[in-house]
């Protein structure tokens, strides 16, 4: 009688990327200030195999003003979080997401007449 080694235990990687519940509490906060100004109008969110996306449209109809990366497997380099503008031009990467989302919130600040 032959008896096989048992198989290690390989930790799996999650079938898809997400935001958890505190991620999306940032992202949303700053969204409803946006929307509150009339900004922005509609967001949509994407859980892919290596990314999540969180992107802002100012209608409906259009393509995004701007998207929320999370990619976990550039956590180690760049940083996981990024904010990427319609034109595909990175806006701003990191490791903190309350830092990265602060290249929107400059939008929030508005002369005074």
């Amino acid at each position: 009688m032959t008896v096989q080694p048992p198989i290690p235990f390989a930790p799996q990687s999650p079938e898809q990327v997400s935001f958890d519940r505190h991620e999306l509490g940032q992202i949303l906060t700053l969204y409803g200030r946006m929307v509150a100004l009339g900004e922005w109008r509609d967001y949509g969110i994407s859980h892919l195999r290596d990314v999540a996306v969180f992107s802002i449209f100012r209608r409906t109809a259009e393509s995004p003003l701007y998207r929320i990366e999370k990619r976990p497997k550039l956590r180690a380099r760049q940083g996981m979080y990024a904010v990427v503008a319609m034109d595909g031009q990175i806006l701003r990467r990191g490791q903190d997401l309350a830092q990265v989302l602060r290249v929107l919130e400059r939008k929030l600040i508005r002369p005074v007449d």
